[in-house]
C-alpha cells in the first residue's frame, strides 16, 4: 500500500502515459509488453508501433502472482530483439517490484548474452535496491533508479521516452525501404490484413501489394514493407539535429535604447520586461540573435523543434539565380 491505490494500479496507469509518449517523440519505433509473474515470463504483445493495441492488451492482463524470475524475461526479450536490425536501438526497460528473483540458471551467463546481444537494460524498482538489478544496468550500460512516490516513479520512467544518442560503433548506415500509404476513401470497403474484419472507410493501402492496414507505422502483413506517413519521418529527423540551447541574455542588452525589438519575445510578441521596466530573464538563439522568454524557450525545445527566428530568416532571404 505504499503506492495509493496499488502498486499494480500506479504501474499500469505511468505505463499507459509512457507508451503515448514514447510513440509521440519515436513515432517509427516500436514496442512490446512483457509480464513476469508466478516464475514465467509472458509476451502480452509482440514489437509493434499501435499505442492503442498495447494499452489495451496491458489493461486486460492487470493480475499479478507468484515469484519473479529476472533471467526468463531476459531470455524472452532477447529472443523478441534479436530481430532487430543493426540500425535500431535494443532496449529493454524493466518495472520491477518484487525483492528477490527466483531464477532456474545462471542469471550471471543471460546478462552476458544480453551484453554481446547490445542490447540497453533499465531497470525502475518499486521496492528496495537489489544487487542483480544494479548488476544488470551496469554491465549493459543503462541505468537503476528506484522510485520514492508516485510522482517520482513518473518522472523515472518518463526520462526514457525520449530517443538515447547513437553509438557511432554500432550505428551503421543502411538503405531502408519504406512505403507511403493512401489514405481510404470514405465509403470503400475491404478487408484489414491487421484484424482480418471488413473495415468501411478505415485505414490505408499499402503501395506495393495494396493490403489495407488500420493505422500507421506499421509493417505490411502481406509484404513486409514498412508503412509509414511523411510527419512520422519529420517527427523523428529533429532528434538526429536537436536545436542547441539558447543564451541568456544580460540585462544590459534589453535595457539598449537602439535595440527596442529586442524588449520583445520573438515568439509569443510578450514584453520582456517586468513591472517598472526591469529586465526580466530571457534567452537569445545563437544563430538569428532572436530573443524568447522562458516559457517561448522550454516550448521550442521540447515541443517545437524549430527556432522561429532561423525559420523566419531562412524563408525572408530570396535565392538569386543568375544566368551564365
Amino acid at each position: 500500500m505504499d503506492f495509493r491505490p496499488s502498486r499494480m494500479a500506479v504501474v499500469a496507469k505511468q505505463v499507459e502515459a509512457f507508451v503515448r509518449e514514447f510513440f509521440d517523440q519515436n513515432p517509427l519505433s516500436q514496442i512490446g509488453l512483457v509480464t513476469v509473474k508466478d516464475g514465467v515470463a509472458n509476451c502480452l504483445t509482440d514489437l509493434g508501433g499501435s499505442p492503442e493495441s498495447h494499452i489495451k492488451a496491458l489493461m486486460g492482463k492487470l493480475g499479478c502472482s507468484g515469484d519473479s524470475s529476472l533471467q526468463n524475461a531476459l531470455d524472452l526479450v532477447q529472443g523478441l530483439l534479436s530481430q532487430i536490425p543493426s540500425y535500431g536501438h535494443r532496449e529493454v526497460l524493466i518495472l520491477y517490484s518484487a525483492l528477490s528473483t527466483c531464477d532456474p540458471g545462471d542469471i550471471m551467463e543471460t546478462i552476458q548474452k544480453c551484453k554481446e546481444s547490445k542490447i540497453r537494460c533499465s531497470v525502475i524498482g518499486l521496492s528496495a535496491e537489489m544487487f542483480i538489478c544494479k548488476h544488470l544496468c551496469q554491465d549493459t550500460g543503462g541505468s537503476y533508479s528506484v522510485a520514492l512516490d508516485e510522482s517520482h516513479f513518473k518522472e523515472l520512467i518518463m526520462e526514457h521516452a525520449p530517443p538515447p544518442p547513437a553509438i557511432a560503433e554500432f550505428a551503421i548506415a543502411n538503405l531502408i525501404k519504406m512505403g507511403f500509404p493512401q489514405r481510404a476513401g470514405e465509403g470503400s470497403i475491404s478487408i484489414c490484413s491487421c484484424h482480418k474484419e471488413v473495415k468501411v472507410g478505415v485505414g490505408y493501402t499499402c503501395p506495393r501489394c495494396k493490403a489495407r492496414v488500420c493505422e500507421l507505422p506499421t509493417d505490411c502483413r502481406i509484404c513486409g514493407l514498412q508503412l509509414v506517413s511523411s510527419p512520422h519521418l519529420a517527427r523523428s529527423y529533429h532528434h538526429l539535429f536537436p536545436i542547441a540551447p539558447f543564451d541568456e541574455v544580460t540585462p544590459l542588452c534589453l535595457n539598449d535604447p537602439r535595440n527596442r525589438s529586442r524588449s520583445t519575445c520573438f515568439g509569443c510578441q510578450q514584453s520582456l520586461l517586468s513591472s517598472g521596466n526591469k529586465p526580466g530573464l530571457c534567452v537569445a538563439c545563437a544563430k538569428c540573435k532572436k530573443h524568447f522568454c522562458l516559457e517561448c524557450d522550454i516550448y521550442i525545445h521540447e515541443s517545437l523543434h524549430n527556432c522561429p527566428g532561423c525559420e523566419s530568416l531562412r524563408h525572408s532571404n530570396p535565392i538569386v539565380a543568375n544566368e551564365g
